[in-house]
Formats: structure tokens, sequence, C-alpha cells
């Protein structure tokens, strides 16, 4: 039934007239495309059914929408959807109304939602804005962002929500930590401009806040000199501790640009749809070395260079890789646009499409595990759990980062240690075994409890508001009173199930 058919029924027939005068009536969507889109996210396990999705052309059609729930006696919940990249439907709000943030961007083709200042090194962007636009865009005038993920087509106000980790964020921090302003509209729908100096309490709150705060509609983005090409080296190690020990020396000391791990089974392919590395004359050799040992570790390290910097990368690559104990004879490196590399997951999604594989169940665990404990993690989930029962069917990520970059004011959580590990388990499945995957999911979170390892979920799914209290820790507190000062009627995000979980 339509939003407005439910306000119907309510037997309020003032509630029924300030609907139907809505500025914002006509830009709301019932019809089954509209609705089918918004009920499922890329993790395809999920479904949440809408009553109605809002296509705004304005910010304003946002705020009012917001507001006119908050006067309801019943208000409705609304939940901001980008990309939809979520994998256990962050972005949905069933019976409420999905705000599909990308109409935003399809009203503003001249592109004055993205405006790049190279006075200031910044640019401000919309939040609907993809991060690969935001690239394209800055680098026309020789400038990029210094932190990014993986994936480019996901969205800012997307990965603001969460944080936003990939291979430098060891070097510049999360894609949170170098946010210098954002235009938010609260969960009372009031529009508000902050930072770390103004209205502070909600910029601390909405970054890596998921979405219980405010929507954001622009952010202000930190940039840099953008390079011009990459050099980037994978490194094969047989013995974890000497994998974690060369990785934990290279975000020390300086240089390099880039750092992230994975992790290889015996049972998988030597080249996976996120990563086409090795070239087919390696593959063999690789594949030997992996009956040999049954898991390999790969260490990746990129350093950046231009036009000034040609004639002494390799040098520079020489020097970073002195000391470094991989397997001899196992260092392959790639040269590369600076483009092409951050872009490289995107040609492997492409792939992916062509052959109907892409929409498919992907039941991902993402977890910041504490230095202290990730040979406890190895030894339990790696070795134990996932090459023992061989079902893992996509990327095994592991790298680690630095604490000193993530401000704590924010409300997103890490481990409480200055390095932790990120850990990437990116599963795709079948849509009949995805819950196999998902049972092995679980396996490894028992573990980790019984095993005393204090790890914390990065993109968190919980059950139960008690899993969610044990997740923010000392920061639960600070979050519900940040919730009722923006989001007193607990409308925003409910697919996150923080408040309204059992």
């Amino acid at each position: 039934m339509s939003i407005i058919g439910k306000f119907r029924r309510s037997n309020n027939s003032q509630l029924a007239f300030e609907i139907d005068s809505l500025g914002v009536r006509a830009k709301l969507r019932y019809d089954l495309e509209a609705i089918g889109l918004s009920s499922s996210d890329y993790g395809n396990i999920v479904q949440e059914i809408p009553s109605a999705v809002l296509f705004p052309t304005s910010i304003d059609d946002i705020m009012e929408l917001i507001k006119f729930s908050n006067e309801c006696p019943l208000p409705f919940n609304v939940a901001a959807r980008g990309h939809g990249h979520s994998t256990r439907g962050q972005a949905m709000a069933h019976n409420g109304v999905v705000v599909n943030m990308l109409s935003l961007e399809k009203q503003c083709k001249n592109g004055n939602r993205i405006k790049v200042s190279t006075s200031g090194n910044y640019a401000d962007v919309g939040g609907e804005q993809l991060w690969i636009d935001v690239l394209n865009a800055t680098l026309q005038h020789g400038l990029a962002p210094v932190s990014w993920t993986d994936y480019l087509y996901l969205t800012v106000g997307g990965t603001l929500s969460n944080a936003g980790i990939s291979g430098q964020t060891f070097l510049y921090g999360p894609q949170i930590s170098n946010v210098l302003e954002m235009d938010v509209i609260t969960g009372k729908g009031d529009f508000m401009t902050c930072s770390r100096d103004k209205n502070s309490e909600l910029f601390y709150a909405v970054l890596g806040g998921l979405g219980q705060f405010g929507i954001i509609t622009s952010a202000r983005i930190l940039l840099a000199k953008a390079p011009k090409r990459v050099k980037w080296a994978r490194m094969l190690y047989s013995d974890f501790s000497i994998f974690t020990r060369d990785q934990e020396h290279l975000i020390s000391i300086k240089g390099l640009e880039y750092l992230e791990g994975s992790v290889m089974m015996d049972y998988t392919p030597t080249n996976n749809w996120r990563s086409s590395f090795f070239s087919p004359a390696h593959e063999s050799q690789i594949s030997s070395l992996l009956k040999k040992h049954g898991i390999v570790y790969c260490l990746d390290m990129v350093k950046y260079y231009d036009d000034e910097t040609v004639n002494s990368v390799d040098k520079e690559v020489e020097m970073l890789q002195e000391g470094l104990n991989y397997i001899p004879g196992f260092a392959f490196m790639k040269d590369q646009t600076y483009v092409d590399f951050l872009n490289r997951v995107r040609r492997g999604e492409i792939n992916l499409k062509s052959k109907g594989l892409w929409d498919v169940p992907h039941p991902w665990l993402n977890l910041f595990i504490p230095k202290s404990r990730i040979m406890d993690f190895n030894a339990g989930v790696f070795v134990d759990i996932i090459h023992r029962q061989k079902m893992s069917t996509g990327p095994l990520l592991v790298y680690p980062t630095t604490k000193i970059k993530w401000d704590d004011r924010m409300s997103v959580v890490t481990p409480d240690e200055d390095i932790f590990y990120c850990v990437g388990l990116l599963h795709s499945s079948s849509r009949s075994d995805w819950q196999d995957l998902d049972n092995q999911n679980n396996e490894i979170l028992e573990f980790c409890d019984r095993a005393g390892i204090e790890m914390k979920q990065y993109l968190p799914h919980y059950k139960s508001k008690e899993d969610w209290i044990k997740h923010f820790g000392s920061k639960w507190n600070t979050f519900q009173e940040r919730k009722a000062q923006f989001d007193p009627r607990m409308l925003l995000s409910p697919g996150q199930k923080i408040f309204n979980a059992v």
C-alpha cells in the first residue's frame, strides 16, 4: 500500500490533507520498478519493501519529507539510498520511504554538484556523487582525494556514513578523516552545515554514524596533487608471521602510498575477479606454490609517481623492498596509470556482469582485528575454519592500519590498539548456498568471542540491541545522546536495526 493510502487509513483527515498538499507528493513513486530497486541491495540477502520511494530534485524535497514525518502522530521511517552497495539491508526502510539520492545527481548534469577549489585544495561534492565522478572531476585540475575505497562506484554520503577504508588508510586515515565540512539534513528535517568548528557535535556524529543522525547532502573533501602513474608490487609469503611483520614495517616507514594484503587458498584460482594481477605465465608457478603450502599470503604495495619522479621511482621501490622476507622469486610488478589502479575493481565487476555473476548473494564479513591477536585470528580463522571447510568464494583481505589517523570523537569504532588489521571476507555465492557461508561467518564471530579477540565489525550487522551496545562500547551513551539530539523520533536508517533491533 502507498504511503498516502497508509496515512488515510489512520482515520486522520488532517494528515491525509497535509500529505496531499506536500510539494514532494509528485516525486513519490509507488510503482514496482521503484519499489523493487529499493527493496534489495548488493548483498542480495535481505529484502525490505518500502511504502514509497522519493526521487528528490532538490535538497528541499528531502527536508520537507522528513519534517512531515516528524509532524505525524505515527511517523514513518526514512532511509537514504545511494548506489545500494550495502550487504544487509542497511539502506532499506520497511513500510517507510527510501530517498533515492542518485536522483539529485540526475538533476545536475551540468556538474554543479562537484565544485573544485584549486586555491583551497578541496572539492565540494554532493553526497549522492560517486567517487569515480569525484576522481574524474578533480583530475581535470591536477588534484585528487587522498583516501579511497577499493571500489569507486560508491556514493560519497554512503562511504562517509561508514568510514571509507583502503590501502591508503594507514597513511592518510579513512575517508572520514579527510572531510573538512558537510551539509546535513538531520532527523528533524533541519539543514545544517557542520565542521570541526561549527556544529561539531553533528559533524563527529555523522562521520561513521551509519546514517543515524542525518543525510549527508554535500561534503568538502580534502585534495592533494594527483600522481600520474603507480608502481604496484605484489610479493608472496608462506609464513603469516613474516607476512605481518613486513606489512607492519612498511606502514611504519616513509615512502609508501598504499598497502594491502590478501590470502590465497589452494582450492581457489590464483587470480580473482577483484584483482587479476598475475599473468598466465606466472599462474602455474603460483599454483605449485599453493599446492606445497596450502595457504599463501600476498603483500601489495604501491608507489605513486609522476613526470618529476619517473626516473627515481624504480630505485625507491627497490629500497622499499629491501629487507622484506617474501619467498625468493615470488615478487611481481605492474606499472599502471593512477586512474586504472584506483578503478581496478570496476573491470572485474564488468566481467562478472557480462557472465550474469554479479547479482548474486554476497554474505560479506568485514572486521577490525587488534594487532595483538592477528596471529590467533590467522590460526583460528584462515587456517582452521576457512581453509578446512574450503567454502570461501571470493577475495580474502588482511592488512594493517594505524589508529593515529582516526578521530575518536567520530561515531565509528575501532579496536583499542595503535595498530589493527582490516579483514574482509568478500564472499559471493549462489542463491542456494549463501546460508552456508553465512553460517561460516557466524562461526568466525563465535570463535573470536570464545578466544577473547576484541574485534569490531566494519559495515556492522547485528540482530539485537545488546550486540549494538557491545559494538559501540564506551561510545554507546554518546551515540544514544546524539540520536536523541538529532533524530529524536528515530526516523533515519531503520535498516541498520540499531534502535529498532529486537
